[in-house]
């Protein structure tokens, strides 16, 4: 069993197929680092490989946001003693060793072309990496949760459970019409 494991995301919102993932990352390691990618704005920028993740519409939730939706899952799960939750700068890679050790085995579930380029960065930077293949026709959207959110559509059962107090608290606070 590998002593330390790594899975990033934007998590915007947090869904049941990235608790999946750390399910796995949980079953093949002892702790788990869950590492936010576009922490603040400054680190969106264009992908080529993924046209949407650097916009404002594509992340209406700050870091703070997602870290609580982040630890109402992982508690819910009971896998919070397990799991520490990080910013993650993917534009910033030589500070990636200060928020994930080197020696965190990476695992990224690659639906397209851009998890397997993200893979290939992690590589490159003398990560260990499991790739897990990804059926692209079983993905969940967060592109369709964010939608259901900003027309008020039933975005209660595209979530985990334990988000939904959380998730409908923050949007009483700030609608999804004033996040973009």
């Amino acid at each position: 069993m590998t002593a330390l494991g790594c899975v990033t995301g934007r998590f915007q919102p947090v869904h049941d197929q990235h608790l999946q993932l750390f399910e796995i990352a949980l079953g093949r390691c002892d702790r788990l680092i869950v590492a936010i990618t576009n922490p603040d704005t400054g680190a969106r920028h264009p992908e080529p490989t993924s046209a949407h993740r650097h916009t404002a519409a594509a992340n209406p939730f700050t870091y703070y946001e997602r870290a609580l939706l982040l630890g109402a899952a992982v508690t819910a799960a009971g896998w919070a003693p397990r799991v520490t939750v990080v910013p993650f700068d993917l534009t910033r890679p030589q500070l990636w060793p200060q928020y994930v050790p080197l020696h965190a085995r990476h695992f990224v579930r690659a639906y397209s072309a851009w998890e397997r380029r993200k893979a290939g960065w992690f590589a490159d930077a003398g990560y260990p990496v499991t790739v897990l293949d990804g059926d692209p026709g079983t993905k969940v959207s967060a592109t369709d949760i964010r939608r259901l959110l900003a027309t008020g559509g039933d975005w209660r059962d595209a979530v985990p459970a334990a988000t939904v107090p959380v998730l409908a608290e923050l949007l009483a606070e700030t609608p999804m019409e004033q996040r973009t």
